[in-house]
């Protein structure tokens, strides 16, 4: 009786093995997932890309977390400062460029932080990677314009934007190295409301590509967890109210500005974190990882990409 028992405890332990060892060892929650392309924004860099700036990752790591869930992730470099076409064909051909040292057939999805959303949008809808996209995700990106873009160019006289602009470039060769042709003037109009306006005309939506938008807002600008965005916070904010795109903004990019296809709000934080700035939710430099679940924001983001593929 005894051993009838032990035999049918086994038995039972035996069909619940597989069962069990199914559920602790379950694939990661991004396996299967089309490869994501993360498009830096205005004076980004990729991890492909040289000079000094390389020696830090500009989505400070989040890219390796999304491989560590089972993404196949490529973070391109594109020219730091120029127009959203100039930039749209240097990401186009990054793509297509890893996509064929790869082997790749398939759709990709598309993160473009900032002015990497226009870009992206441009080589979606004007240079033929609509085919190979299944979700275009932006995020904290001027889809209408950002004020500081404006405020720049009406405060600079026009006969002194040329020099400026030539100084930014210079830095910016200095700090990026390459070979890539900088033009500052090109990215500022790009981003400018006139520009996106125009801009926005001949880059519709396409169909077959899902839309997504993520953004964010600081809630009060202290310099302590906003030191740069907190300074231009106020200006693009007075800016925004000017343009009537509202005061709310991430220091850059109001958050009407933001919102593109199906908007899905942003990151959720603490009661001690006064929101989420224009460079903490790309986390460049890390800026944003004492302040928010960065992983399990862009984690959620991937989810969303993943579900509709």
């Amino acid at each position: 009786m005894i051993r009838k028992g032990l035999l049918a405890i086994l038995f039972t332990f035996a069909l619940a093995t597989p069962i069990l060892a199914s559920s602790g060892s379950s694939s990661k929650p991004l396996a299967g997932t089309y490869p994501i392309i993360l498009s830096h924004g205005l004076f980004g860099w990729g991890e492909n890309s040289g000079g000094i700036i390389s020696i830090v990752n500009y989505w400070g790591g989040t890219d390796d977390y999304l491989r560590s869930q089972g993404a196949t992730v490529f973070a391109p470099g594109k020219t730091a400062a120029n127009s959203n076409e100039v930039r749209a064909g240097e990401l186009k051909a990054a793509i297509l460029t890893y996509a064929a040292a790869t082997n790749y057939t398939g759709k990709f999805h598309i993160l473009g932080h900032s002015q990497g959303g226009l870009d992206s949008r441009y080589a979606v809808s004007n240079l033929g990677l609509s085919g190979r996209t299944a979700t275009l995700t932006t995020l904290n990106t001027p889809h209408y314009g950002s004020p500081i873009a404006d405020i720049v160019k009406n405060v600079l006289p026009s006969w002194i934007q040329p020099f400026v602009a030539s100084i930014v470039e210079s830095l910016v060769k200095l700090v990026y190295g390459g070979t890539n042709q900088q033009n500052a003037l090109a990215a500022l109009s790009s981003l400018s409301k006139e520009g996106l306006a125009s801009f926005n005309g001949y880059t519709p939506n396409k169909s077959g590509v899902k839309y997504f938008s993520y953004g964010s807002s600081i809630t009060i600008p202290d310099l302590i967890q906003h030191p740069l965005m907190g300074i231009l916070h106020p200006a693009c904010g007075a800016g925004g109210l000017f343009q009537g795109q509202g005061f709310t903004n991430d220091g850059l990019v109001p958050l009407s500005s933001q919102k593109w296809g199906t908007w899905k709000g942003g990151p959720s934080y603490g009661i001690f974190t006064t929101g989420i700035d224009h460079l903490q939710v790309s986390n460049t430099l890390r800026s944003g990882s004492l302040w928010y679940d960065v992983e399990g924001f862009y984690l959620n983001m991937a989810s969303n990409m993943k579900s509709n593929q």
